[in-house]
């Protein structure tokens, strides 16, 4: 499969790089020379520097025909023009960047009808609909819905005090529609057993049914955890406007901090009960002024990477290590750096737009991928095909790869945990943890037979 990457700035080549390593045929286009070096010299790419919303470019035997065209340079209108030109030269699918917030709101079906446009990405949405998922549940370190909101993935830390820290698995009483599916420690992805345990600072992923889920959370996970009142969000960009808004409507009180006064304007006229502060989020007699202490959660949105990781360390600094703090990142490699220095919570936003295209490129039953632990391993939902391997038989007779756990599945409607003698039915949505090395090996299993 032939893959278009239109713009080789930081998301373009975020995807350029998680496509290639997934042995796609990666094509990068961009006008600027400079920003194709890092692609060129670092990814099994083909590099093209040419204009990507030109027909002429389009026209290009290395780009026409192609599967996907992704147009995600820094310009909307360019990104759109790419996508219709697309089209036009016989490149079956499209994705586009838009980043303007009206658009997504007010006009996305027109643009999805009339400019050929199959997926729509605005990383800041992205971003503030995964921040607000994961602050609306207590103890969270990642929440994710899968098969229509019938199957709910649950990250946490597991503190020293746990109750579930070093009890064999086997010996713990999670609720019926419960399962531990994986723990990160040390770097590695282990699938657990029953002879497994918890240790106090594992990354822990539990999955099942919403309700059970909710329920689990609140009896087994960090019993000190509070309710969200007061959140403090440093930048008021795309992103942090997004996500105060959705606070906003849920009844949490909402402070926002940002340099610039026309974006603090912006701010002030789109929220009822929280406030917008033209001021430097550094400074440290203004945090202290607008109590960072009391606050139940700082959440830092600046552009810049260093000064996130500053703001949240102050953040904590200045609360005695009560406040929770949440951090964007633009660069993958800094979110496993972030975590050791205690940022509770660190975010990419380019790996979460990334896990959509992926989702979308691998298409063949696979309706939505996310990628956790800085891609090293994968949450997948994928959809049991006719004439799949695992079709029709027991999980225990499949022999499925042990990087792999059949975690949850749905059938008509109904979500449940799976065991060694559950039989899996095309149409069958299933919920999959995989080390993303073998993704590729694990989903053939359930894809029919081309």
């Amino acid at each position: 499969m032939r893959i278009i990457v239109v713009g080789a700035g930081k998301l373009g080549y975020s995807i350029a790089e998680l496509l290639s390593k997934e042995q796609f045929d990666v094509v990068v286009i961009d006008k600027d020379e400079s920003q194709l070096e890092a692609a060129k010299n670092t990814l099994d790419v083909l590099t093209i520097a040419a204009n990507g919303a030109s027909p002429i470019t389009m026209d290009d035997p290395d780009v026409r025909d192609a599967d996907i065209l992704i147009a995600v340079t820094a310009s909307d209108e360019v990104n759109m023009v790419a996508c219709v030109l697309a089209k036009k030269h016989g490149i079956k699918h499209t994705i586009a960047r838009i980043r303007d917030m009206k658009f997504m709101s007010e006009a996305k079906e027109y643009l999805k009808k009339n400019f050929d446009i199959d997926l729509m990405l605005n990383p800041e949405l992205i971003t503030a609909n995964e921040i607000n998922r994961i602050l609306m549940t207590p103890a969270a370190l990642d929440v994710e819905d899968f098969a229509h909101g019938k199957i709910r993935l649950f990250e946490t830390k597991i503190q020293r005090k746990s109750s579930l820290a070093g009890i064999p698995l086997k010996d713990i009483q999670l609720p019926s529609g419960v399962l531990a599916g994986m723990i990160f420690r040390d770097h590695r992805m282990i699938i657990p057993h029953g002879d497994d345990c918890f240790q106090p600072h594992d990354n822990a992923y539990f999955i099942g049914i919403p309700e059970e889920i909710e329920k689990f959370s609140q009896k087994f996970v960090q019993r000190d955890a509070r309710k969200l009142h007061r959140v403090l969000i440093i930048g008021a960009g795309r992103a942090g406007r997004a996500l105060a808004q959705q606070l906003d409507e849920q009844g949490v009180h909402v402070k926002v901090i940002d340099r610039d006064r026309e974006r603090c304007q912006l701010m002030a006229g789109m929220l009822t009960k929280g406030i917008a502060i033209c001021g430097d989020g550094t400074d440290i007699d203004l945090l202290v002024e607008e109590d960072v202490a009391q606050a139940d959660v700082v959440v830092c949105l600046t552009e810049d990477d260093k000064l996130n990781l500053m703001l949240a360390l102050l953040a904590r600094h200045l609360s005695g290590n009560k406040t929770k703090t949440v951090v964007r990142v633009s660069r993958n490699e800094y979110v496993e750096l972030m975590e050791k220095v205690g940022v509770n919570i660190v975010l990419s936003t380019r790996l979460l737009s990334a896990s959509e295209v992926l989702a979308f490129a691998r298409r063949g039953g696979v309706v939505s991928v996310s990628l956790l632990e800085g891609a090293k391993a994968e949450a997948v939902e994928v959809i049991v095909q006719e004439g799949a391997p695992v079709a029709g038989k027991k999980l225990m007779e499949v022999k499925l790869p042990r990087e792999c756990l059949v975690c949850a599945y749905v059938r008509n409607g109904e979500a449940s945990i799976p065991n060694g003698h559950t039989i899996l039915q095309p149409g069958d949505r299933i919920i999959l943890f995989i080390q993303t090395q073998f993704s590729q090996q694990v989903i053939k299993y359930f894809k029919g037979k081309e």
